[in-house]
């Protein structure tokens, strides 16, 4: 429904921001974002994860793998301090980016 490069260039705060005060496997992150999205939002497992990866590089997110009896092993990501502090800035960014945005489209929000 949406462009590959709309969904690519906010991928990460929306993953930053379903993890916020949450521990959340891979699988269920994508889920969820389809769920808050109405369906409108859906990724490959493998963009997903390459993007899961390069975040936890990056220190914003940390994942631990867990077993669990008779399923099978996950890695479930946990936000870190980093992290909430690059949720809470580009929060603020998409905030004044958006507002720029429907400003220059003459969109009004009344």
């Amino acid at each position: 429904m949406f462009s590959a490069d709309l969904k690519r260039g906010s991928m990460e705060l929306l993953i930053l921001s379903v993890l916020e005060g949450c521990t959340r496997h891979g699988y269920e992150i994508g889920k969820l974002l389809e769920h808050r999205s109405g369906g409108r939002l859906e990724f490959r497992v493998s963009t997903l994860y390459s993007v899961l990866y390069r975040m936890e590089e990056r220190g914003w997110i940390k994942g631990r793998w867990v077993e669990k009896k008779g399923e099978r092993r996950r890695c479930y990501y946990t936000l870190t301090k980093k992290g909430q502090e690059v949720l809470a800035r580009q929060r603020r960014e998409w905030t004044a980016f958006s507002a720029m945005v429907n400003q220059v489209i003459g969109v009004s929000h009344a």
